[in-house]
């Protein structure tokens, strides 16, 4: 916490004067203000392999708010500038990888962690998960790094994304507004963790802003389309399974698979064959009927015919066959030609014509075809009559009139002849087998009704066609799955269940009671057996989601994920060598192994090293997780090396280490390194329960320059070398610069503890027009001191509250007035303030002789950097501050400050004449309380050339804080005046 310090004036020792070096130096022991330490963006440590990219960790509070601002719009937005990737994009790897969410969550417990809300990776659920890569960039950045250091996203991907503008998180649209700060509302646990393992499909939330949302739900993609409409899923793949993942203990795969339920299937089911009459925007009337006309087409009133006659000669004619039946031909007469076949037609015609005309060849072909009006009744969506083609069948009389309602039969519909029935269609045959009844066309006249529909049984789970299927002949299950297309390869033919409709109107649920190890043909004949009766259900379940022979591998391994296990597997089968580990494997592993009855987790240890030459046999058993962590995961041992070396920093620590291997490590020596000693700390632990230190000396340049000497020491867990600096090197090519009034102004090198006289004399003297009494030393340090103590003192300002601003000595109806002369005022002096940079003035009091004061405290040791500005001898004296006429009055020897006041036309109103100050050439302050009580006013101060009359604001109405604090500004603002005056 900052403390309250004011600028006080302290009495000098010399009567009437205060240096302004004394009064830096009472601002600078003030403490500085606090700066919170800002939250890193990226873990530093990820569960595998170690990053092999880095993002920079320190960013604004500004930045922060301003990432808070537009977290919805980076993700509603597409991929960010920087190569991060989407939200949909890492939901797209997640889901399509399974098994990366346990490392995944880890990458998150690091973030948070970093973001100062440590979460336990275990209670991290897949519904916090997903809603943090949707609010947070921060998380998606890390999520981003950690997944293309280990090639999960190609450079590509990250490159074409990046030019893709539809490239959006709107697979997370619909998940809803992130919780306000997002370490809150994820570390809110959820009772169940909900989500699908569907590659095409993400979270869809209808929940609160903390993350707890219902089991299922779709999400949507691009264009407000469902994602089961955008991409069917493989139904046989375990991925294409529906399923709820259950919150687990631990985070560990074998884990999230066993917690995994299948839920019931309560899928709407469609009737099977009501998409074949939808209208897609094809009319009837644009139907074409493509059945080619054969010879044993009937003629009939109205067909359109082209007669082609070629031999003695050549003619070709169109005729109609008119309403008794007859078509004209030229010198033949009429003939009859309706009712009969295309082929007996065209013979007739050819009879007729070769009378007429000699060696005549005949072609008769249709061309147009004449209407029949048909009469669509029943259970259809438009009934009525209809004229269609002649060489329409029942089918397309059922287009026509719309299709059978919803309790229309698709299985029979009955073709009519006046009383005659000519067939009954079943479009099952048609929609299932491919075959179209065409065998009998509509005449005119003809009757379609469609009846009722019969029984009906719904088929849903894991079959290749779930649906709502009409029987007919069938009366088996296996009659159904066969119209169902089947069982899928994934399918659970032990838990079959039929949910059935009793005869006293309760309904039952029904076991096929398939055993355990049935082969496919018990199940078949099993399936035969079974009667199928109206209004079953039928649901077929998934096997299970997961494989019951399989091992798990993670850590520090060349290939993580899953592994087929077989009977007598031990642990050297899978970890064989060290060619299937990563670099620097820690020496210990466990293998968590889920204990039967219940599955509960027990952690066996292992040895790697013991392991890998084939000394601890270990049998696996199913569900096992083999866990081995890298060296610098698992209690990394890190030392450190600081002071004159390339790199210094923290370094993991090698087996076998030595101080010559980490300073090459760290880049080798600076020119400025000291080789002759460097400090080694270290620690030893006592008995296990007490941490001894030591210091030792190391002959560092041996060490690294001989690698045959006995110099280089080993290291251990926690040492730090320091490597020291030659002495005296920050001081090599120190120089100081002298301007104005020398004889020889320019830079000078200096020498270690070198003093303003020496210098001086080197740059010639003094000139005859130098007016020593005025010189400006400007200093680097006191210029930094100088910053901080103002920007403090603009900061205790501006956070002054109104209660203490206001004198307790004022009424209340003064209150507001006051108050707001009170503002008026402070934004004056804190604009000032701003507005004055940082002289960095060091005062000394010289003259011309330096004979006089060299080797006194005046004559200042230079250091590096310093700036000496001797001005001509000014010949006025300035009056500032709240004079009526703010000017340079001429000097006139032996005159006071008050005379030079009067000459400015005195004090207003607002001066405050008690503390009336003077700045003299040479830095120092004369004010009120620099003098003992005998000593003369500040009025009565005779000036010299180049002083300062400051005449300060009265605070009006203001308290003893508020008014501490503006005469320390106004004093700061012109001593600071003063010094940029003297530079000029």
């Amino acid at each position: 916490m900052v403390q309250d310090r004011f600028f006080i004036l302290g009495r000098s020792a010399k009567p009437g004067v205060i240096a302004v070096y004394v009064l830096l130096t009472a601002i600078g022991v003030a403490q500085q203000l606090q700066t919170p330490t800002l939250p890193t963006g990226l873990p530093s440590s990820l569960p595998s392999a170690p990053l092999s990219a880095t993002v920079s960790t320190a960013t604004s509070t500004e930045d922060d708010r301003a990432n808070a601002r537009n977290s919805d719009n980076e993700t509603s937005g597409g991929q960010n500038s920087n190569g991060t990737l989407t939200a949909s994009q890492i939901i797209a790897v997640v889901q399509a990888r399974p098994e990366l969410i346990v490392d995944i969550k880890q990458v998150m417990a690091d973030y948070l962690e970093q973001q100062g809300n440590p979460v336990q990776v275990d209670s991290i659920t897949d519904d916090m998960l997903y809603r943090g890569i949707a609010s947070d960039a921060g998380l998606r950045g890390a999520i981003t790094i950690w997944l293309r250091a280990r090639g999960y996203v190609p450079e590509s991907d990250l490159d074409r994304s990046d030019l893709d503008p539809k490239s959006s998180d709107d697979v997370m649209g619909s998940i809803g507004p992130a919780a306000p700060g997002l370490p809150n509302s994820l570390t809110s646990g959820a009772a169940v963790d909900s989500t699908r393992i569907d590659s095409t499909r993400a979270q869809d939330s209808s929940s609160n802003s903390y993350g707890i949302q219902g089991r299922r739900t779709l999400s949507r993609q691009p264009g407000g389309r469902d994602a089961s409409s955008a991409t069917k899923p493989d139904r046989n793949s375990a991925s294409g399974v529906e399923v709820v993942h259950q919150t687990a203990p631990y985070n560990l795969q074998s884990l999230r698979d066993l917690y995994t339920q299948v839920p019931e299937q309560t899928s709407k089911l469609k009737r099977f064959g009501s998409d074949m009459f939808l209208d897609r925007g094809m009319g009837t009337k644009q139907m074409t009927v493509d059945i080619p006309i054969g010879p044993d087409y009937i003629l009939g009133v109205g067909d359109g015919l082209i007669i082609n006659l070629w031999g003695g000669v050549s003619q070709s004619f169109s005729r109609t066959v008119d309403r008794e039946g007859k078509i004209v031909l030229p010198e033949a007469g009429t003939i009859v030609v309706a009712g009969l076949p295309l082929e007996r037609a065209e013979a007739l015609v050819q009879s007729a014509l070769s009378q007429q005309f000699r060696d005549a060849k005949v072609a008769v072909t249709i061309a147009r075809l004449r209407t029949v009006r048909v009469y669509v009744v029943g259970d259809v969506q438009r009934p009525g009559a209809y004229d269609i083609s002649s060489l329409s069948t029942p089918l397309n009389a059922l287009y026509a009139a719309g299709g059978p309602t919803s309790v229309g039969s698709l299985r029979v519909a009955r073709h009519y002849r006046g009383k005659d029935l000519i067939r009954e269609v079943d479009l099952y045959e048609f929609l299932l087998r491919g075959v179209r009844p065409d065998t009998e066309r509509i005449e005119d006249g003809d009757t379609v009704l469609v009846s009722p529909v019969g029984r009906q049984v719904a088929v849903a789970g894991m079959v290749k066609r779930p649906a709502i299927y009409e029987l007919k002949d069938e009366t088996k299950l296996s009659d159904v799955l066969n119209d169902a297309g089947g069982v899928l390869a994934s399918a659970s033919l032990t838990h079959i269940t039929i949910e059935r409709v009793g005869a006293q109107g309760h309904r039952t649920t029904l076991n096929l009671n398939l055993p355990e190890g049935s082969t496919a043909e018990s199940s078949r004949r099993l399936m035969e057996d079974f009667s199928i009766q109206d209004g079953d259900r039928v649901s077929v379940a998934p096997i299970l989601p997961y494989s019951e022979s399989v091992i798990y591998v993670e850590g520090h391994v060349v290939r993580p994920g899953k592994l087929p296990y077989r009977d007598d597997m031990k642990l050297s089968d899978v970890v064989r060598s060290y060619q299937d580990l990563l670099p620097e494997p820690a020496d210990r592993g466990e293998i968590i192994r889920l204990m039967p009855p219940d599955l509960r987790v027990e952690a066996i240890d292992f040895n790697v090293p013991e392991v890998l030459a084939g000394n601890d046999q270990i049998h696996l058993q199913p569900f096992d997780t083999i866990r081995i962590l890298g060296r610098y995961e698992a209690d990394a041992p890190k030392v450190q090396v600081h002071g004159e070396v390339l790199h210094p920093g923290t370094y993991s620590l090698s087996r076998g280490m030595t101080v010559a291997q980490l300073v090459r490590m760290a880049g080798g020596f600076n020119r400025s390194a000291l080789l002759d000693d460097a400090d080694l700390a270290s620690y030893d632990i006592k008995d296990g329960k007490q941490v001894l230190s030591r210091r030792d000396t190391v002959k560092i340049g041996a060490a690294v320059n001989n690698p045959d000497s006995n110099a280089d020491v080993a290291l251990k867990p926690g040492d730090v070398l320091t490597i020291h600096q030659i002495s005296g090197w920050n001081d090599i090519g120190s120089s100081v610069s002298l301007q104005g009034e020398v004889t020889y102004p320019g830079p000078y090198g200096i020498q270690e503890g070198e003093r303003l006289s020496s210098v001086l004399k080197r740059a010639g003297g003094f000139r005859p027009t130098a007016y020593p009494l005025g010189a400006v030393l400007v200093r680097n340090q006191v210029k930094e001191l100088e910053d901080k103590s103002r920007n403090e003192l603009i900061h205790q300002i501006e956070t002054t509250s109104a209660g203490a601003k206001l004198a307790p000595s004022l009424s209340a109806q003064d209150d507001a007035a006051t108050l707001q002369l009170l503002i008026q005022q402070q934004k004056a002096v804190v604009e000032r303030l701003r507005s004055q940079p940082p002289i960095g003035r060091l005062v000394i009091k010289i003259n011309a002789d330096i004979a006089s004061w060299e080797g006194t405290p005046a004559d200042i040791e230079m250091r590096r950097g310093d700036v000496l500005t001797v001005p001509k001898k000014p010949g006025f004296v300035l009056v500032s501050g709240q004079v009526y006429n703010a000017s340079a009055i001429t000097f006139v020897p032996g005159k006071n400050a008050g005379w030079y006041l009067k000459r400015a036309g005195g004090s207003t109103e607002g001066g405050n004449m008690k503390e009336i100050l003077v700045i003299r050439a040479n830095g120092l302050v004369v004010g009120r309380r620099s003098g003992e009580w005998y000593e003369p006013s500040v009025l009565e101060t005779k000036l010299g050339p180049g002083d300062v009359v400051v005449v300060p604001q009265k605070v009006f109405g203001g308290s003893a804080t508020l008014r501490n604090l503006f005469a320390s500004a106004q004093v700061l603002s012109s001593v600071g005046f003063a010094a940029a005056l003297a530079l000029r």
